[in-house]
């Protein structure tokens, strides 16, 4: 049965793909909104072209697998998996990156496999992590904050950079983008400065990045609703942030200078949305109750190791990606007892 996994104990109640799907997209609005309001429009082309991306090859590949392509887009999934790759991309990314990214997540990741319900790994971090390795550079146009003394782009001059990579005359790009907190901590500890030093320069706001401190919120409420109306489970958002803030905690009290607070890591890059939206995917992730802490809690770790001492800005993918090839195993060793059933 494909679907196998949706009744799992990950989303409670026999609630239906699309339901469940549908649910998770409008609990992404408010996050979405905000990271346009706060980033640009290239947010907005970023949906649109993820979008029609992702659908036109779903329907592509399940045309030339025979399959039907209605009852199957009609399950949202793709449209799910285009969103969460592009709420991830930074803005001034050109069309072709969102492009290729969703090819890769629904083709490679999704339907090489067998489709949904068969995926080992989550198609959307697999998408970004090829576009992460693949195109480094691109993967750094990130606009600055709705009001920092920098220059934004309208919504046509946003459309020119995007389909043309032409900005308006007497522009270029470190005019219009700037490194992301997380990145910015990572290259001034660097050079030497304390952390005090570095909250004090532009971009930053009273706990995180700004903007970033609101979307992320944005990104907590719209996942709280999904808890609440039992769409996903609690286990793995509550293992994984309480995983990257305990592990936060510790070395923010060793060291505050050099090591960035438990806020700052839960307010700033993708942590809201890792832990909410893309952890709790219920094809790739544990199952069990306790293999989801563990999983969530795995997820937290390596999220933290890589912002701290990695090579990337971020870890929330390849944390993911890592974790899911655990789920197999955390579900064997942490299969509930049964009732009645004498514990070895």
């Amino acid at each position: 049965m494909q679907f196998h996994t949706f009744s799992s104990p990950h989303i409670h109640g026999g609630n239906s793909v699309p339901d469940v799907m549908r649910d998770v997209l409008l609990a992404l609005i408010p996050g979405a909104l905000l990271l346009t309001y706060y980033f640009g429009w290239g947010v907005f082309f970023n949906l649109l072209i993820s979008t029609l991306t992702a659908v036109s090859a779903e329907a592509l590949v399940l045309k030339l697998r025979g399959r039907e392509v209605t009852p199957v887009l009609a399950d949202l999934s793709a449209v799910v998996t285009a969103v969460l790759l592009a709420l991830a991309l930074p803005p001034l990314v050109s069309w072709w990156v969102p492009c290729l990214g969703a090819l890769f997540a629904i083709v490679l990741a999704k339907h090489l496999y067998g489709g949904l319900g068969y995926n080992p790994f989550n198609p959307a971090m697999v998408g970004f992590v090829i576009l992460l390795i693949a195109f480094p550079k691109e993967m750094t146009l990130w606009t600055p904050p709705a009001g920092l003394d920098r220059h934004t782009l309208s919504f046509t001059d946003t459309a020119v950079c995007i389909f043309t990579h032409e900005l308006p005359e007497g522009l270029d790009y470190d005019a219009v983008t700037m490194a992301t907190p997380l990145d910015k901590v990572k290259i001034e500890l660097g050079t030497g400065k304390t952390l005090d030093e570095i909250h004090r320069l532009p971009g930053f706001g009273s706990l995180a990045g700004i903007g970033w401190e609101w979307v992320n919120l944005a990104y907590l409420a719209g996942g709280l609703w999904l808890i609440r109306r039992r769409r996903i489970a609690w286990q793995i958002p509550a293992g994984m942030l309480g995983s990257l803030f305990l592990v936060a905690l510790v070395f923010y009290g060793y060291d505050s200078d050099n090591f960035a607070s438990p806020l700052f890591h839960l307010l700033s890059g993708a942590a809201m949305l890792g832990a909410f939206f893309i952890a709790t995917d219920p094809v790739t992730a544990a199952t069990t109750p306790k293999g989801r802490l563990w999983y969530g809690a795995g997820i937290g770790l390596i999220v933290y190791v890589i912002r701290t001492w990695g090579g990337y800005p971020d870890g929330v993918a390849f944390g993911v990606l890592l974790m899911n090839m655990a789920a197999p195993t955390l579900d064997h060793y942490t299969q509930p007892r049964v009732y009645g059933e004498e514990k070895r």
